[in-house]
């Protein structure tokens, strides 16, 4: 298993002098995120199965244990702030619970009857979509809770930085980025980990993307939570809108923090209107715009 590997080059590293241990230490960043690029395509048609089959009220569940299940709820635990996705429809199966995301659980990785526990806990079923991060790619907790979960009907897809490994061959989606031996022997809170972040990021924004929570470039799903937010939804609703600050900011006020409400206020749109245009699809504004300009020229 290469990512437990001692490599020959860093063995003396500890007696090195600390800026070029350092410099080694970021050439293995480096070459981590370049070991992702061959995942490209495999990202984007797990984000595009993924995004049909959430829809509506499917639900993200993020597995893992030690620093690769930290990795994953720090993915997860941004998509409600960013993209004002559910909490609902998050779910966080971490090995040992939650508590191990600050404090080490001695063993929990190696229980694989936790792992099933907590997929069937969670009530997993058709509707949800199951990711599994371990660098091995052979974790226990993990491995089990991803072939659970298959088991239950929901959309698998795991993430590991080892080839060949039983987390990728039982996922329906196996995405892998082959990063190596690490520059401290075992410590895949580096290279692997660096990889896996850089592979969430980009599974969990194209979903979103494909989720029509996203806009010409700007999060017009996120949830308005403080006064830089508040300027910066103006902003997207003055833009996309092509209105003035001061119409922007009575149509946010009108829309109840609303961005993509709001844009269809400040072009004209009445608020039961605008709300049953958003539920008619699906609440992508980019479809829900076509359809009102569509209708107001034909009006």
């Amino acid at each position: 298993m290469q990512t437990e590997t001692v490599d020959p080059r860093f063995v003396d590293i500890d007696r090195w002098p600390t800026a070029v241990a350092v410099a080694a230490m970021f050439e293995g960043q480096l070459a981590a995120i370049a070991a992702v690029a061959a995942q490209v395509a495999p990202i984007a048609e797990a984000a595009e199965a993924a995004a049909a089959r959430l829809g509506d009220r499917g639900r993200l569940a993020y597995v893992g244990a030690g620093t690769s299940g930290r990795i994953a709820v720090q993915d997860g635990a941004e998509l409600h702030p960013t993209y004002n996705w559910p909490q609902d429809r998050l779910v966080f199966l971490m090995a040992g619970g939650l508590a191990a995301l600050t404090e080490a659980a001695e063993g929990a990785e190696d229980d694989a009857d936790a792992g099933r526990a907590a997929i069937a806990g969670a009530a997993i079923g058709a509707d949800d979509v199951v990711i599994g991060v371990a660098a091995s790619g052979r974790t226990p907790y993990t491995v089990a809770a991803i072939d659970a979960a298959g088991a239950a009907g929901a959309l698998t897809i795991a993430i590991a930085n080892n080839a060949g490994c039983a987390l990728l061959a039982l996922a329906d989606h196996g995405l892998v980025a082959v990063t190596g031996t690490e520059v401290i022997a075992g410590s895949t809170r580096m290279k692997a980990g660096t990889a896996q972040k850089a592979m969430l990021n980009l599974l969990s924004t194209a979903i979103m993307l494909r989720q029509g929570r996203i806009h010409r470039g700007l999060m017009v799903n996120m949830r308005i939570s403080n006064d830089k937010l508040r300027q910066r939804g103006e902003a997207m609703v003055r833009d996309l809108a092509g209105v003035d600050t001061m119409r922007a900011a009575q149509a946010l006020d009108a829309a109840g923090q609303d961005i993509k409400l709001a844009v269809l206020l400040a072009l004209g749109a009445a608020p039961d209107a605008g709300r049953q245009l958003l539920d008619r699809h699906s609440h992508d504004l980019t479809r829900a715009l076509t359809a009102w300009r569509a209708e107001a020229r034909h009006a």
